[in-house]
């Protein structure tokens, strides 16, 4: 299972959804490969991989310097690995500009690889062709969603081009779900637009938040995970919750 995690606006939660989400799929037994496509390589810090030792990264595999299996790193989490992203990534989408296959690549070296139970692809905040390529790679596509004034803007545009790479390019991608970020409770407005995604989006939107909470922010400075660094916190909780109920909503029997 290839799953997306994508929204073109900043800081919405993607990089931290992404490590800790593959985190707890892994914590309950599953074989889970990150791919960092964000040039910021954000992903890859938080899993605790220095940027000196990320060559060769996704940027070498697009381009076809360099396989995927030669470009995975092992993390220091059970059953974890990841595809690292280095800031020369920023420069694939102009380098493969008259490439053959340029919005395949990444599902090209992906099928080269023996099966993970998860692969989650950290997007850039975007909808070039970094993301384009994993929309196309991925069955599915996770939508985090900042619980705050502007949630809904620019998610249409987002539904727009997954439908658009659905229809031309990859005929098997679904939104698995949106899942609603920095929550703050005590926060009325936050309140407001949740119950606003859910009136719009209805299913769609998984019941699991995630709330604003400080050791979420905290993890990624040590290289860590915040189930590693604090595998108690309500961020952490709230992480474990969304992947029992991914499971769920995947396949009922996996969740077993």
């Amino acid at each position: 299972m290839i799953i997306a995690i994508a929204n073109q606006k900043g800081g919405v939660g993607k990089t931290t959804t992404t490590v800790n989400l593959a985190t707890a799929l892994a914590a309950i037994g599953k074989r889970v490969l990150v791919v960092d496509a964000d040039p910021q390589g954000n992903a890859s810090t938080g899993l605790g991989l220095d940027r000196k030792g990320r060559e060769p990264s996704l940027y070498e595999v697009l381009i076809g310097r360099s396989t995927a299996a030669r470009a995975i790193r092992e993390t220091g989490i059970p059953g974890l690995s990841l595809l690292p992203a280095t800031a020369s990534l920023s420069g694939a989408e102009v380098e493969l500009v008259d490439a053959d296959r340029r919005t395949h690549r990444l599902a090209d070296a992906l099928a080269t690889l023996p099966p993970f139970d998860f692969v989650l692809i950290d997007c850039p905040p975007s909808l070039g062709l970094g993301t384009v390529n994993a929309l196309v790679a991925a069955d599915n596509v996770l939508v985090p969603l900042q619980s705050e004034f502007f949630a809904l803007e620019g998610l249409s545009q987002l539904l727009s081009t997954i439908e658009r790479v659905k229809t031309n390019l990859n005929r098997r991608l679904e939104l698995l779900g949106i899942v609603l970020t920095m929550v703050d409770r005590r926060n009325r407005l936050s309140d407001q637009v949740c119950a606003d995604v859910r009136a719009v989006m209805g299913a769609k939107v998984l019941k699991t938040q995630v709330p604003r909470n400080v050791r979420l922010s905290e993890a990624p400075s040590h290289g860590v995970p915040a189930l590693i660094y604090d595998s108690r916190c309500a961020g952490s909780e709230a992480y474990l919750a969304l992947a029992r109920e991914l499971l769920v909503r995947i396949e009922p029997e996996l969740a077993a």
